[in-house]
C-alpha cells in the first residue's frame, strides 16, 4: 500500500519562502510521475507544479518563477520549494502520484490522473 506524507507547511510572511516534502512509502517510487496541488480556503483543489523526471517538470502559471518542483528518487521524496510567497498562496498542498502512462503535459494538470493522495499541509502566508 502506497502512502504519501506532506510536510513542511506553516505559516510564514509574504516574500518569504518554505520548502515542502512528500515522502512517498511504497515500491518504485522512480518510476511514477509526481505531482502537487492545492486547494485555498473555500475554493477548488488546483494544479500547482508536477515532475517526472528532472528534466519534465510543469508548473502553473501562476506559481512559475517561484514554485520549483524536484525529487530525489533515492530518498522516495518529492519536494516544492516555495519562494516569494503572496497571501493568494495561503491552501492546503497535497501531494500526488500521476497513474502510470499518464502523457506529459495537460493531464498533469487533472486531478483524474492521479491514482494516490496524501493528507496535505497547511500553508498560510499572512499579508
Amino acid at each position: 500500500q502506497v502512502q504519501l506524507v506532506e510536510s513542511g507547511g506553516g505559516l510564514v510572511q509574504a516574500g518569504g519562502s518554505l520548502r515542502l516534502s512528500c515522502a512517498y512509502s511504497g515500491r518504485s517510487f522512480s518510476s511514477y510521475a509526481m505531482g502537487w496541488f492545492r486547494q485555498p480556503p473555500g475554493k477548488e483543489r488546483e494544479f500547482v507544479a508536477a515532475i517526472a523526471s528532472s528534466t519534465n517538470t510543469l508548473c502553473a502559471d501562476s506559481v512559475k518563477g517561484r514554485f520549483t518542483v524536484s525529487r530525489d528518487n533515492a530518498e522516495n521524496t518529492v519536494y516544492l520549494q516555495m519562494n516569494s510567497l503572496k497571501p493568494d498562496d495561503t491552501a492546503i498542498y497535497y501531494c500526488a502520484r500521476l497513474k502510470v502512462a499518464t502523457a506529459f503535459g495537460s493531464p498533469y494538470t487533472e486531478t483524474r490522473n492521479y491514482d494516490v493522495w496524501g493528507r496535505g499541509t497547511q500553508v498560510t502566508v499572512s499579508s
